[in-house]
């Protein structure tokens, strides 16, 4: 069996792809969205558990997991490190799925390592941040001792729990926008404009992402970008689409 780290939207498309290959496929979300967009394809099998990394080593034992396919978010470094150390444990076949970055040539693009050094960034940029970094470390901006007299607005989810947290965060009703990406250029332009962005904070998620249209749209307005760079992690084996997911499973079938 393949198990499919599928948290995204390209991992969710490459666990139908191993299906219609043949393969008998176990994807992997933790949100009830994900996994109802999995159950959409005919024949798989869907985990809904978070699994830690002995989790993980246990439910590979159990299941027979021949290859381990992670697919999952570019900045799920956790998620990432925590299966490669389940996979040596087990001595079952790792192979790491990444989307391509978006290629950026832009004189206002400010690349910084983590979130605290993205916050004390932008708070050099402008007085109102507009945030596209997703919900999880939204507290590390609402902290930031030097973005205390900025306005911060945030685009997450339109999922119930992420507005709650966001407004538990203090973030004002009128500076959450919950909204279900990828975005177009045209509306990303017209948002940032509506709530006068300054600055934009992102990742470079790639195309799948949307990052390709952030960026455009904070060019065409001149905005400084602050791009969280993606973790630096050594994975043992990398592939760029989907045929070679599938070479790598086939050779590690022919290995055995």
């Amino acid at each position: 069996m393949i198990f499919v780290a599928a948290g995204t939207q390209d991992g969710r498309e490459l666990a139908g792809f191993l299906l219609e290959k043949g393969q008998e496929v176990t994807a992997s979300v933790v949100s009830r969205y994900g996994e109802e967009l999995l159950s959409r394809y005919p024949g798989i099998c869907i985990n809904d558990r978070p699994l830690d990394e002995a989790a993980l080593a246990a439910y590979c034992r159990e299941h027979d997991v021949a290859v381990f396919v992670d697919a999952s978010h570019p900045y799920a470094a956790n998620l990432s490190e925590n299966a490669m150390r389940a996979c040596r444990a087990c001595g079952i076949p790792y192979i790491r799925y990444e989307r391509q970055s978006v290629p950026l040539d832009y004189a206002k693009a400010h690349y910084v390592a983590d979130y605290e050094e993205a916050a004390e960034v932008a708070a050099s940029l402008g007085k109102n941040i507009f945030l596209t970094t997703g919900s999880h470390n939204l507290k590390v901006f609402k902290e930031a001792p030097a973005l205390q007299d900025c306005v911060l607005t945030a685009r997450v989810l339109p999922d119930p729990t992420v507005v709650a947290e966001c407004a538990a965060l203090g973030f004002r009703p009128s500076h959450i926008v919950a909204l279900q990406g990828p975005f177009s250029e045209v509306l990303n332009e017209e948002l940032y404009k509506k709530y006068e962005a300054d600055v934009v904070v992102t990742k470079n998620g790639g195309t799948v992402g949307g990052a390709d249209t952030k960026f455009a749209a904070a060019m065409k307005l001149g905005l400084p970008l602050v791009i969280v760079e993606r973790p630096r992690i050594a994975y043992e084996h990398m592939a760029q689409n989907f045929e070679e997911v599938l070479a790598f499973i086939y050779q590690k079938r022919k290995d055995k």
